[in-house]
């Protein structure tokens, strides 16, 4: 038998045998009495599998998908949904004091999204031994999926069609807007306040740098507040759709974003300077918190989809910049994965 204690960040729970060792299980919440097999053993920690849930936590709910358990994208649906927003709230309040060094980190109120299932607006098929779906939990293969919940209507009808058809083995991208180019939010409801709330953060003033702006999502919004606004961006369809509607005080520059921070940097006055900062789940290139501690801004807004690298990142910064709180955004319910939005002001 095993009592859970806690829910690590990627969704296993956690408890502690007899010997002292840690030992993570998927699909059990806080306060509850499980079973379990051993599945992994190191000196350290042990991994198992849930076997039978003996005493069962008053948030848990009977997942609606036939697939969970044995589908990889999932690791939440046997929690209600309000309490997968706790979780994730106390789970960046975690990583950013243990790998961020960040004592008592002021983390708010975690935003649930508007819609707990139907919310993505694309999801990755893998087609392979005839099989259309997703990758199993345990690795070994696809799971089948004639549809999924965390997918839109459309972008379900487009499965179906897809089932229908005959393609090479491998992945296929299917959107429900099929003419977006570059990156978009997976989830229109959360994308929306995730917008509203990085407005707010930014506040209004002289010059706005938006790295890793995409089509210019967060820049495009934000132009009426700011004297100028610059977006960085690699993706070159990404920059020419945000120059298609840009407003007269917007420009937006194609390359390598750390090449064409320090650029931009360089010539800024940083005291009337706002940096938006929405890396990759890889955070920030070494180069970027290099050229961000050596010509400091006013104000840093980071979007982070990983509160991993987030927590590093902002580990790296900590010498020149402070962080004022960390808002969750969960912007995939019923996956272990959440977006953080993380305000930093310069230390004077």
């Amino acid at each position: 038998m095993l009592e859970i204690k806690d829910v690590a960040f990627g969704g296993k729970a956690v408890g502690r045998l007899e010997d002292g060792r840690v030992c993570f299980s998927p699909d059990a919440l806080p306060g509850e009495r499980v079973q379990v097999t051993v599945t992994r053993e190191t000196k350290r920690f042990v991994e198992a599998q849930l076997d039978r849930v003996l005493e069962a936590s008053p948030r848990r709910v009977k997942p609606p998908c036939p697939y969970y358990g044995a589908c990889g994208g999932c690791s939440y649906q046997h929690a209600a949904y309000d309490y997968q927003v706790e979780l994730k709230t106390k789970q960046v309040g975690d990583v950013l004091g243990r790998l961020g060094g960040i004592e008592n980190p002021n983390v708010l109120e975690g935003v649930p999204s508007p819609l707990p299932y139907g919310y993505r607006n694309r999801i990755t098929v893998h087609r392979h031994g005839g099989r259309i779906g997703f990758h199993r939990r345990d690795g070994k293969g696809l799971v089948d999926i004639e549809a999924c919940l965390l997918a839109s209507d459309e972008v379900n009808k487009r499965l179906a069609e897809l089932r229908r058809e005959r393609f090479h083995e491998g992945a296929r991208v299917l959107r429900e807007h099929a003419s977006r180019m570059g990156f978009h939010q997976t989830n229109d409801g959360v994308g929306a306040l995730l917008q509203d709330a990085v407005s707010e953060a930014c506040g209004s003033g002289g010059c706005l740098i938006d790295a890793y702006c995409g089509d210019g999502f967060f820049a495009h919004r934000l132009a009426k507040k700011f004297q100028r606004v610059i977006g960085l961006e690699w993706n070159e369809r990404s920059i020419a759709q945000a120059r298609s509607v840009a407003h007269a005080n917007e420009s937006y520059i194609e390359g390598d974003v750390a090449a064409r921070l320090a650029e931009v940097l360089e010539e800024a006055d940083g005291a009337a300077t706002t940096v938006i900062l929405d890396p990759p789940s890889q955070g920030l290139d070494v180069q970027v918190a290099d050229l961000l501690r050596a010509y400091p801004v006013a104000k840093i807004v980071y979007v982070s989809c990983n509160p991993a690298t987030l927590a590093r990142d902002l580990k790296s910064l900590a010498a020149v910049y402070e962080l004022g709180s960390a808002t969750p955004f969960d912007m995939f319910p019923q996956t272990a994965e959440v977006e953080v939005l993380a305000i930093l002001r310069r230390r004077f």
